[in-house]
């Protein structure tokens, strides 16, 4: 009997963590990456997970988390003064000048797109100070504003250090949260940017070959890569087919070339498999208690392509699963409260009891009244004869 409730337990624990659970491993892709998550960008939805929430060095996919809370906190026009410290920075460069005066926007540009290291310690010194106190409040944003969960972040350029790591969830819902802004996806985007900086004048180039056409994957609208001699390859992608948007990330694969052929893997497996639905607002699904929810508002939802099952829970949290029962989605729904009883005062109650007992009352009369009368008319009528 307790091994029957700890697995009861289980089951609602997976159920009621859609983040943590995924349609996926009932297919197992051969992936070299360590680690992998493929997402869909609009609903959210788990659609692939390989050792999801082991954690993981990122290397310069940290910088998506340093550009969306650049932008959302900092204004873009704002001018940085970028310090000794950001020049000193090992690594890829955009080689900055101490001294030198950058715009924020073309310093996120810069550390996106050429994953500038400088960059990436300029921005964190506007934001905060210093990258101390800058890393202090990413790992806060991160947690409070996305939902991380096992993400500490010691620096914004994702130089390695061992306190410094992540998950393959928690970067795909970072990735995911900085698309829903248009800035960043601009910049997320780019191919190509002239740059004229004090000592650099050249073109940024994508260093993400999928973007840049080199390994062409249709649809592919962008992406950073990340890379150190501990963290080996790592890879974080968008891409749309015109019917559903994905966003996938890989960690730790030992060739560069393997990075991008297990994206493609998890590309080609949602677009084949997954499509968008629509739960209709105020349809009613009834639980196996006979409680019924209800969406408030039409909700876009991830399903099989080869179908699916919905199962409502008690506590109202709706179970998008496919064909073999593994869960793709989960939606809390908002609960349908049952119609209330008529409530009759005891004042009310005992003037509508008077009333029916008056309405009696002359009901009797009338009919005695009748009665009397028809005596009446029947002895008239024999006196009449005689």
């Amino acid at each position: 009997m307790k091994k029957l409730l700890l697995v009861i337990v289980i089951i609602f624990f997976i159920m009621t963590n859609q983040w943590h659970v995924s349609a996926a491993e009932t297919e197992l892709l051969p992936l070299k990456s360590e680690a992998a998550v493929l997402i869909d960008s609009d609903t959210g939805a788990v659609l692939y997970a390989k050792n999801a929430n082991q954690r993981m060095y990122p290397a310069s996919l940290t910088k998506i988390a340093t550009a969306i809370y650049a932008i959302e906190k900092g204004n873009l026009d704002s001018i940085v003064s970028v310090s000794g410290n950001a020049v000193r920075q090992d690594g890829t460069r955009v080689y900055l000048n101490e001294g030198e005066k950058v715009p924020l926007k073309k310093l996120i540009q810069g550390m996106l797109i050429n994953s500038g290291n400088d960059a990436a310690v300029a921005i964190a010194e506007y934001t905060d100070g210093t990258v101390q106190k800058f890393a202090e409040n990413l790992n806060a944003y991160l947690k409070t504003k996305i939902g991380v969960r096992d993400t500490h972040f010691t620096n914004p350029n994702g130089l390695f250090d061992k306190n410094h790591y992540t998950t393959a969830m928690d970067m795909a819902l970072i990735t995911n949260y900085a698309i829903k802004n248009p800035v960043f996806v601009e910049i997320f985007g780019t191919k190509v940017l002239p740059w004229k900086g004090q000592s650099w004048q050249t073109t940024l180039v994508t260093h993400h070959k999928m973007l840049k056409g080199e390994l062409a994957y249709p649809g592919v609208t962008g992406g950073k890569t990340g890379y150190t001699s501990e963290t080996k390859q790592t890879l974080s992608t968008t891409a749309d087919n015109g019917r559903i948007r994905l966003t996938a990330v890989v960690l730790k694969s030992n060739l560069k070339n393997d990075k991008y052929n297990d994206t493609a893997l998890l590309f080609n497996y949602g677009f084949k498999n997954f499509q968008h639905a629509t739960l209709k607002q105020g349809e009613i699904f009834t639980t196996a208690e006979r409680k019924e929810y209800y969406p408030e508002q039409d909700t876009l939802i991830t399903e099989r392509i080869d179908g699916c099952l919905k199962n409502i829970a008690n506590n109202g949290l709706l179970a998008i699963k496919d064909n073999k029962g593994q869960i793709v989605q989960t939606v809390q729904l908002t609960y349908k409260e049952p119609p209330k009883p008529t409530v009759i005062s005891l004042k009310k109650a005992k003037k509508s009891k008077n009333e029916e007992d008056g309405l009696i009352f002359v009901n009797s009369i009338v009919g005695m009244m009748i009665v009397i009368i028809g005596i009446v008319t029947v002895r008239k009528k024999r006196v009449r004869k005689y």
